[in-house]
């Protein structure tokens, strides 16, 4: 099976039991690697569902058998080099419905947000709104927080599918889709930095990709000065502009994390400059 851009796509299904008979026409899509320990959650919470497509990006532990087991249809991508906005245009053409949630494996529906769906998509009409940017409820270290930009943290993630085109950008991707956007009431929750070991590892991971960005975009020289006045911002935005001291011993935590994250992004721009310079 090849998709779009001629990538090789390996599909292994999974056993789905038979949808609930009610109106809606719903698929939830997840993208997944190596999240046997949340997989199951997050499955389980989109229970009501009429589909659940799991596309996972190279898992080594036991993601797919997981996610198979609780009757999702899980398909595996086994090209490298591929983004996360490729991984959800991908999903497009996986799933069946004409509605399309994009839920992550931290990710959680709640009770509320489920009947707020539900009245949305039953609807036979074509919709004038045709995507929704949901609230997220954010966990960090088993916290939840309201401070630092943590809440509502919107992201656009419910589509009538036939006017959803593609995804794009390598980083903070973006969809292309046409229609008006709308805005749920009711958050789902986000179980995100679960300890400082993935935060860590998430920092050695997405670092790369913002300094490259940040290179191939012929950002200034770095200089000593430039570590000093990027750190002081973020840490004045997080700390002071968003008040994330408010969320206690985990608001300070996440707030020091996030200008060490930004010190990690300048060095490896700096080593790239450097490198380039040496041609």
């Amino acid at each position: 099976m090849r998709s779009e851009a001629g990538k090789k796509v390996e599909c292994i299904i999974g056993k789905r039991q038979k949808p609930k008979m009610n109106k809606m026409k719903l698929s939830v899509a997840i993208i997944a690697k190596n999240e046997e320990s949340m997989i199951k959650s997050a499955i389980r919470s989109c229970d009501w569902a009429d589909e659940v497509v799991v596309l996972d990006t190279g898992s080594t532990d036991k993601t797919k058998d997981v996610a198979k087991k609780m009757g999702a249809e899980v398909y595996e991508m086994v090209t490298q080099g591929l983004t996360f906005a490729d991984w959800r245009t991908e999903l497009i053409k996986k799933t069946k419905f004409n509605w399309i949630f994009y839920l992550d494996s931290d990710e959680r529906f709640t009770r509320g947000c489920e009947k707020e769906i539900r009245k949305i998509i039953k609807t036979k009409k074509k919709p004038r709104t045709t995507h929704y940017a949901v609230a997220r409820e954010n966990y960090y270290l088993g916290r939840r927080v309201r401070w630092g930009g943590s809440w509502p943290d919107y992201v656009i993630r419910l589509f009538y599918k036939p006017t959803l085109k593609k995804w794009t950008k390598k980083l903070h991707e973006e969809p292309i889709c046409k229609g008006e956007i709308g805005y749920l009431k009711t958050p789902i929750e986000h179980f995100t930095h679960k300890d400082i070991t993935s935060m860590v590892e998430k920092t050695i991971k997405w670092s790369g990709i913002e300094a490259n960005l940040l290179f191939n975009a012929n950002h200034p020289p770095v200089v000593w000065w430039r570590f000093l006045r990027m750190m002081a911002t973020k840490a004045w935005e997080r700390l002071v502009k968003q008040q994330a001291w408010r969320d206690g011993t985990v608001g300070w935590i996440n707030s020091v994390f996030e200008v060490f994250n930004t010190f990690i992004i300048y060095a490896r721009l700096w080593e790239m400059q450097q490198k380039d310079s040496k041609k």
